[in-house]
């Protein structure tokens, strides 16, 4: 069997009309990181960080997926490795981690996340 090794970039591999590049553009998400670095003191979450498991639960939302249908979206998908900030060949979250860290988030962090994401909005449209 030939093998071929080739050095690749993530994001080459999103082409540029891709929705979670507009996604991924329309929010300034590192307001969002205090809010998360309050629940990832406490948890390691096997090392994928809150942000990254916010992004993951983002996506999730996006596309309606279970944790069982999220795991395996994000383990075969480059677009959403891409839009959450996971390598090609990192390890991605399983299903009992994106379960475990959205209760850890809990709807009180969830709900301050998503007002600061919507002033952000309200503020970029009375700039233009």
């Amino acid at each position: 069997m030939l093998y071929q090794t080739e050095l690749v970039n993530l994001d080459d591999l999103v082409i540029r009309e891709h929705s979670y590049r507009g996604f991924k553009e329309v929010f300034d998400y590192r307001d969002v990181i205090p809010k998360l670095r309050k629940i990832e003191k406490e948890e390691y979450y096997k090392g994928y960080g809150a942000y990254r498991l916010f992004k993951c639960c983002l996506l999730q939302f996006l596309e309606d997926l279970s944790d069982r249908q999220m795991e395996r979206f994000i383990r075969e998908n480059n677009a959403a490795k891409w839009f959450c900030d996971f390598g090609l060949t990192d390890k991605t979250p399983d299903h009992t981690v994106l379960c475990r860290f959205r209760k850890r988030l809990g709807s009180k962090v969830l709900s301050e996340i998503f007002v600061c994401l919507r002033d952000q909005r309200g503020s970029a449209s009375s700039d233009e």
